[in-house]
């Protein structure tokens, strides 16, 4: 959950917020994974600010942004904060336990550590109800839908916050509602026959899947506005390089909207991406994109060389697991 962009998220914040303001934020940071962090308009996925360390862990900075919802981004991690014109925020955090470790103090902070504990409460909700059936998944939910509003409505929130968390709530719900639907049709197609697709290639023409009939295919969904997305492009490339020669082709499938494609062309030859380039015709409403319930990118997806699912939702080029797989599978 912690590391994707929702597209209902980015629908639901679209709305025209108030005018810009000025955040104080200060994070000290144990084993930080980067040495920049990125905020991000969740409305939109526009950068509005990038704070840079000045000595090991520490970042300082004034953030000119509007009321409303931001993503941190600390290298591939992210979470999801709260601004509002005159906040001054202190957040501390050790990178290793990213999500479970945040904390806020300062003026903003009774609202981000909201935040900040519906995400750690969302993920063990997920653990501990996914593999149930339909019914008491269901029980389940609507136990958690009543207690996130109770802490909702008797927090002494700020009303400017309650006017989106209300909102942000439900749409988490409506997330995990989605999620565990998407869970139990992944479960569904594993061993099964991919559904197939016929795209245009970057390089010209079209490319469909049968074109790989023989190989493994690792397929990589993304888009060019998604900051989770670019954050695996370093370690895609060198999984892609290690694996060059062998029996599996690296294929990735943007699903940008038709107005994007240049904005697409152009991000693939400046990045200098690898393996197969594809653009998703009708981008997130494309057939294939649908027969995998997939509604949050980066999106990775391993197929057989007969076209059969591996894994609906592989793991990413940055985690090492996806290695130990393709070793075992391609020895």
């Amino acid at each position: 959950m912690k590391n994707t962009l929702s597209v209902a998220f980015v629908l639901l914040f679209s709305a025209v917020l108030f005018g810009q303001g000025k955040i104080q934020f200060k994070a000290k940071i144990t084993n930080p994974n980067s040495d920049k962090l990125t905020f991000r308009d969740m409305k939109d996925g526009k950068t509005v600010a990038e704070l840079t360390s000045a000595k090991s862990g520490v970042f300082k900075g004034e953030i000119v942004a509007a009321d409303g919802f931001y993503q941190l981004n600390d290298g591939m991690e992210a979470a999801v904060l709260y601004f509002k014109d005159g906040y001054n925020l202190d957040m501390k955090m050790d990178a290793k336990l990213f999500d479970e470790t945040i904390s806020f103090t300062g003026n903003g902070s009774k609202e981000n550590n909201f935040l900040v504990a519906g995400t750690i409460e969302g993920e063990k909700f997920e653990e501990a109800n996914f593999e149930k059936n339909k019914e008491d998944f269901y029980t389940a939910f609507e136990v958690k839908k009543k207690k996130d509003l109770d802490a909702l409505a008797t927090g002494g929130f700020d009303e400017s916050f309650l006017a989106y968390a209300k909102k942000d709530v439900m749409n988490n719900l409506i997330q995990l509602q989605t999620s565990y639907k998407n869970a139990q049709l992944q479960k569904a197609i594993t061993g099964k026959q991919s559904a197939s697709f016929d795209y245009e290639n970057h390089k010209g023409g079209k490319t469909k899947l049968e074109d790989f009939k023989g190989k493994y295919v690792y397929l990589d969904i993304w888009a060019t506005w998604c900051g989770p997305c670019r954050a695996e492009i370093p370690s895609l490339k060198k999984i892609e390089e290690k694996y060059h020669g062998k029996n599996i082709e690296f294929v990735s499938i943007s699903v940008d909207t038709d107005k994007d494609h240049e904005k697409w062309k152009k991000f693939v030859t400046d990045k200098e991406l690898g393996g197969v380039q594809l653009f998703a015709d009708k981008n997130w409403m494309s057939d294939f994109i649908q027969s995998y319930g997939i509604n949050a990118i980066p999106r990775f997806i391993l197929l057989d060389p007969q076209g059969n699912v591996v894994s609906a939702d592989a793991n990413r080029p940055s985690d090492s697991k996806l290695q130990e797989q393709l070793d075992k599978l391609l020895k």
